[in-house]
């Protein structure tokens, strides 16, 4: 296949890796991050390993900024074939401290300490904005340029949080599953012009934003890490490469009839009961 993909939030670990995986195949990458910077240095790596790729600075929750990469897009690369949406995140405010409550939590005074009570509407809020109507938004622009093409797809990143909530994000977890909603929403609703749109549910993987969560300095597993271990079957975290085959058939041709599903990338997650 050659096609020109788009992938937001593609200045992080997953995404780069996604986007290096695509130019591979032949494909014309578009790398989009807030952080131009970023962009640019996997782009270069891309060219460099003998792609065709381009940076570009784009904010997913301004239109504006994001019709601006599309002009930037189509004026290198062309008419956006495959859109990838996958920035995201959580946000601390968003977080509660402790996975369940206790009476004595409501009169705990340290610090930065969070019950649900507590939880700040503003970190909620950019929580839900960043993961849905940054899916939403890169969508409503790109997506235009698809209509009535053949071999057109947008892939979302959701998460296994949108199954099964995680104790302590409640935001993070009500966000992703609302991208796992408007992805079989948006499935239906494109049916009828020749886009598919399908989703990602990574398991756990280790990143920027959860190494520090998940794992201590000295690279052994936090408490929490520890839990999200002996929940996995298969007893590890996942590498970024992980997701690449799945991203390569839901962007290929080959799964032409595939379009309103959100496949678990998980090391058996979702399938382990605990017991």
């Amino acid at each position: 296949m050659s096609k020109v993909i788009v992938l937001t939030g593609a200045g992080g670990v997953l995404c780069s890796t996604l986007a290096k995986a695509l130019a591979k195949q032949g494909n014309k990458i578009a790398v989009l991050d807030l952080r131009i910077e970023a962009a640019n240095k996997v782009a270069e790596e891309i060219n460099a390993d003998g792609g065709v790729a381009i940076g570009v600075a784009a904010n997913v929750l301004e239109k504006a900024s994001l019709e601006a990469a599309k002009k930037e897009v189509n004026e290198q690369l062309g008419a956006c074939d495959i859109l990838v949406n996958g920035a995201g995140g959580n946000h601390p405010l968003g977080t509660t401290s402790n996975p369940f409550l206790e009476i004595a939590d409501l009169e705990n005074t340290t610090e930065g300490f969070k019950t649900f009570f507590d939880l700040d509407p503003k970190g909620i809020e950019f929580t839900f904005n960043l993961n849905f109507i940054g899916t939403l938004l890169p969508t409503q622009v790109f997506a235009q340029d698809m209509v009535g093409k053949k071999g057109c797809s947008v892939l979302n990143i959701s998460s296994m949080n949108a199954f099964t909530p995680l104790t302590k994000i409640p935001a993070y977890s009500g966000a992703k599953a609302a991208v796992s909603n408007f992805t079989q929403w948006l499935a239906v609703h494109f049916s009828k012009v020749g886009i598919r749109v399908n989703a990602l549910a990574p398991g756990f993987f280790l990143t920027d934003q959860n190494r520090t969560l998940l794992t201590n300095a000295d690279g052994s597993l936090t408490p929490r890490g520890n839990t999200i271990i002996e929940q996995t079957p298969m007893g590890k975290f996942g590498e970024p490469e992980d997701l690449i085959s799945t991203t390569l058939w839901l962007c290929d041709d080959a799964s032409s009839f595939v379009t309103g599903i959100v496949v678990p990338i998980d090391g058996g997650f979702s399938a382990f009961s605990g017991v």
